[in-house]
Order: C-alpha cells, then sequence, then structure tokens
C-alpha cells in the first residue's frame, strides 16, 4: 500500500499534476492540503476518470483538505476531537473551525490529511493558534491509541514546522522568524508523546519538501522540510519506505511543496 502527502496549493489549478502523481508512484492513498475550494468546486472528475474516490473539506477559497482514494473512504471526519478554531476578532469566545483536518478510512487504514496553521510571525494570533493546533492533535492522538493501541492510524499533511536546524537551508536566514523556534519543535514533537512515530525522516529522493517560489529558491536548493507523516506503532511496522518526489517541483505551473510518499508492507 502507498499513501502520499502533497500540499498542492490549489487543487483546481493542478489536478491533471496529481492525478500523475497517483499514476507515477501507483498511490492507493493521496493526502491533499491547501486545496482552496469548496468540496462542490472540487474537480472529482480527472479523479474519478483514474479510479478514485474523493472526500474534500473547504469552506472558501482558503485552506481546505482532501483525501482521495482507490481503496475506499469510509467514515469520513471533518475535524479532530478538540480542533481549535481561529478569528481575526480576538474578543470571539467560540472562533470557527477552518478547514484543516480530514479523516477517513481508507483500506484498512485510518488517516488524516492535516494543514497545520502557519503562525504568520511569533507574536502574533496566529502563532498561539498554531502551538494550540499541534497540541489539540497530539491530545486526540494519543487519545485515539488509548481507545484502541492496535489502530492504524497514518496523520499526514503540511506541519509548518522545521523539528531539525538541517531541515532548513540556513538556519541564520530564519533566525527570529517561525518554522523554527522551540515552541513550534516542542509542540510538533508532542505528537511522539502519544506513541506516534514519524515515519519519513529516512526517505530518499531530496532533503526539502518546500521551495519558496520567491528568490530562485528551488534552483538554489534553498528549502525546507515541512511535510510529514506520523504512524501509529502498529502502522509504523508496516513501513518499508519513504520518498520525496523533488522531480514534482519542476516544470511549469508546479505546486511549492512536493508529495511525500510512504510505502507499507
Amino acid at each position: 500500500m502507498k499513501i502520499a502527502t502533497w500540499n498542492i496549493n490549489s487543487v483546481r489549478a493542478r489536478a491533471e499534476r496529481a492525478v500523475g502523481v497517483l499514476e507515477r508512484w501507483d498511490l492507493d492513498v493521496l493526502l491533499l492540503q491547501e486545496t482552496k475550494c469548496r468540496p462542490e468546486q472540487f474537480p472529482t472528475a480527472p479523479f474519478e476518470a483514474a479510479g478514485y474516490e474523493v472526500a474534500a473539506h473547504g469552506l472558501n477559497q482558503w485552506n481546505g483538505v482532501a483525501i482521495i482514494s482507490r481503496v475506499g473512504i469510509a467514515d469520513v471526519r471533518t475535524s479532530f476531537p478538540g480542533q481549535p478554531g481561529f478569528s481575526k476578532d480576538s474578543t470571539s469566545s467560540t472562533p470557527p473551525l477552518e478547514a484543516r483536518a480530514l479523516g477517513a478510512r481508507c483500506g484498512d487504514v485510518d488517516v488524516w490529511s492535516v494543514y497545520v496553521p502557519n503562525g504568520r510571525a511569533i507574536g502574533d494570533p496566529h502563532y498561539a493558534y498554531k502551538l494550540t493546533f499541534l497540541k489539540a492533535l497530539g491530545t486526540a492522538a494519543a487519545g485515539w491509541l488509548a481507545a484502541d493501541p492496535g489502530a492504524q492510524i497514518l496523520l499526514g499533511g503540511d506541519w509548518n514546522v522545521a523539528p531539525r536546524d538541517g531541515d532548513v537551508w540556513d538556519m541564520q536566514a530564519f533566525e527570529g522568524n517561525i518554522y523554527v523556534t522551540e515552541p513550534e519543535r516542542a509542540a510538533f514533537a508532542s505528537i511522539a508523546d502519544g506513541g506516534f512515530t514519524e515515519v519519513t525522516r529516512e526517505a530518499d529522493g531530496a532533503t526539502y519538501t518546500f521551495w519558496d517560489y520567491q528568490k530562485l529558491r528551488f534552483p538554489r536548493n534553498e528549502g525546507m522540510r515541512i511535510d510529514f507523516a506520523w504512524a501509529s506503532p502498529r502502522l509504523a511496522q508496516r513501513v518499508i519506505a519513504a520518498h520525496i518526489d523533488r522531480n514534482e517541483r519542476k516544470g511549469k505551473g508546479a505546486s511549492d511543496h512536493v508529495p511525500v510518499v510512504v510505502e507499507l508492507n
């Protein structure tokens, strides 16, 4: 079984590229983030023509997550327990949930497509939201394993955290900036506290998963590694390989992220 996660940066602009990724890697499941559309706007036709089902969650032209599967889609969930919301109005007592998490049963694996908030800047309300979101997801994931220690769960997505210094091209360039702060790294690592293992660290194909469109970042290989997959203990035992599809960043109309593929026995 092969499962990939990819921040596609607008599925309506890159549907054909997504189908190409499905075919090139012979994927069973593709987790998408930043789809930037509502479910009724999602371009399902090319995926269905390729033999896949689609589950999509989006509320407007921002954020958005989806699951593409040829091994079934069941028990679809559009948020995880305790998922926090966000509002620019700091006085809001019940900020609305954004379209940042989508779970479903695909084959024998419970998959989640996760789009962690960017954080924007240290001290920004969005930064606090990011930390709260990550910690809440860690708590939810720990709860799933406590309820079923043998559960096969994969949390894949754009985490907007570079957990190691080597996950950015130049730590000095990130001094005083988001992605590499200790609170972000600690919140990311909290997923492990619930028993999960990040299973793409030894992936082949590239060092990074994201290259900004500006300043020739991709030709200069000035990237970041911020796309990962966490697996429950039972599922982690099945992982036999991981790959970063660097070639998908090439050519006209590429996303600024690339797919990360996990192979299971």
